[in-house]
């Protein structure tokens, strides 16, 4: 005989509840890359200090052999940055060791996860920059295709480009684009120098995937972190500190 009053309660309990629902909507999303530097050492905890030290030394001694030397601090940025610079001049400084005559390079921002600081550039400040198995990739676009893509360049808001590129843009709109101060001509074919990733059309530069004689090779050597420290490393054997400006290659009008 206590059944009835009992299952009233629960209905009018859930009624309750249901009456008191919010609708929440997404109004916007934020995102945010979060430092993790020496702060975050203040206080140590043991236990776990203990439980990493086997591991801190093995990773130490793979990541802390200097490489090279940078004359100041270095970042990427659109629509052009000093580190996006040296990054695309040094996948066309990589072409040499493959037999391509490089006509340009592009790299994307997106790839380019950290900073280098000032000063001396280790393994692993290499791979902080480049963390991803990317490797070099070449290919041949015909004018008309080189002049698609820096459009697609131009609506991203800038990318990595080696020097001797010019492009003007203007709201996301190409306005004009040169190579080493020559207009593209679209009877011409151009030798390019990127990533695998972006020659397969990633990052919204499709017009990669019109590209023929494809150059892509896939063995561990040939990740891009490795080219950027082999040429750290010939600079530094020169007695030379890596160094780049922002120079011009992407104005914004």
């Amino acid at each position: 005989m206590y059944k009835k009053p009992v299952t009233c309660f629960i209905v009018s309990a859930l009624l309750a509840l249901a009456s008191c629902k919010q609708h929440y909507e997404l109004t916007s999303v934020s995102r945010s890359r979060i430092l993790i530097d020496k702060r975050y050492d203040a206080r140590p905890e043991p236990e776990a200090q203990a439980f990493l030290a086997p591991y801190k030394h093995k990773v130490d001694s793979i990541m802390s052999p200097v490489v090279g030397e940078v004359s100041a601090y270095m970042a990427a940025g659109k629509p052009e940055s000093s580190l996006s610079n040296l990054l695309a001049d040094i996948l066309q400084w990589g072409g040499k060791s493959y037999g391509e005559r490089v006509d340009f390079a592009v790299y994307n921002m997106g790839g380019i996860r950290a900073a280098f600081a000032k000063g001396r550039v280790t393994y692993g400040d290499v791979v902080d920059v480049a963390p991803f198995e990317n490797k070099i990739c070449f290919l041949t676009l015909t004018g008309t295709k080189v002049k698609e893509l820096f459009q697609q360049i131009a609506s991203t808001g800038g990318e990595g480009v080696s020097h001797g590129v010019n492009l003007v843009i203007s709201g996301r709109r190409l306005l004009d684009c040169r190579l080493n101060g020559e207009p593209i001509d679209d009877s011409k074919t151009y030798r390019v120098a990127t990533l695998d990733y972006l020659a397969q059309g990633n990052d919204k530069l499709e017009a990669f995937k019109s590209g023929t004689d494809v150059v892509s090779p896939q063995t561990q050597e040939n990740n891009v972190r490795f080219i950027i420290m082999n040429y750290f490393r010939d600079q530094m054997a020169q007695g030379k500190a890596v160094s780049r400006e922002v120079e011009g290659r992407i104005i914004v009008k």
